[in-house]
């Protein structure tokens, strides 16, 4: 790795090196101690050095394909990005190129070297991130919609052991009226 950092990385922190294993465990932005922030510690760096791996990319283009994970729910923000790709220039695991009035940076060969050795942890960094969307998508469902979710899941749970042929087709039918009918419903709206 080569010489010194800024001293910035996401969430205000410099340091730790993209194998940091961070795991989150303080409270999300709200400041209340039950929520969770939609990426661990260590998690932005290593998904922004697997997205570059893919092909350059621009540090905005980074903010919208994170966007994206989350299904828009969330999206880091450029204070906290453009800071994080310039820990990683520093390091020497990406490189920074001039297109037009913009940046676009690449993965260097120790870039390369590093998700290589890392390949686990950028494993689970993406995983904690399609976890965290899910969590971020779910809190947006009504309450009221979220308890019916839960009353189903218990209803076909209690079917264990009960399911012939027959018990199947006619469940997925219900499940497949249901479906239907959302969708007709919305349309209608």
């Amino acid at each position: 790795m080569q010489g010194g950092h800024r001293g910035h990385g996401e969430h205000g922190h410099g340091g730790a090196h993209p194998g940091h294993r961070g795991g989150g465990g303080r409270g999300g932005r709200g400041g209340d101690g039950g929520s969770r922030r939609p990426l661990g510690r260590g998690d932005l760096r290593l998904l922004l050095l697997a997205l570059i791996e893919q092909q350059p990319r621009h540090g905005y283009e980074l903010i919208q394909l994170i966007g994206e994970l989350f299904g828009g729910a969330y999206a880091p923000s450029p204070g906290v990005v453009y800071p994080t790709l310039a820990l990683l220039e520093d390091m020497g695991l990406i490189a920074a190129e001039q297109d037009s009035s913009r940046k676009r940076y690449a993965i260097t060969d120790a870039g390369r070297e590093q998700i290589d050795a890392n390949r686990e942890m950028i494993d689970a960094a993406q995983a904690r991130t399609r976890d965290s969307a899910r969590r971020m998508a779910k809190a947006t469902i009504p309450p009221p919609v979220r308890e019916a979710m839960e009353q189903l899941k218990r209803a076909l749970l209690d079917r264990q052991g009960l399911w012939t042929e027959e018990e199947a087709a006619r469940v997925a039918r219900i499940l497949m009226q249901a479906h239907g009918r959302i969708d007709a419903d919305d349309a209608t709206a």
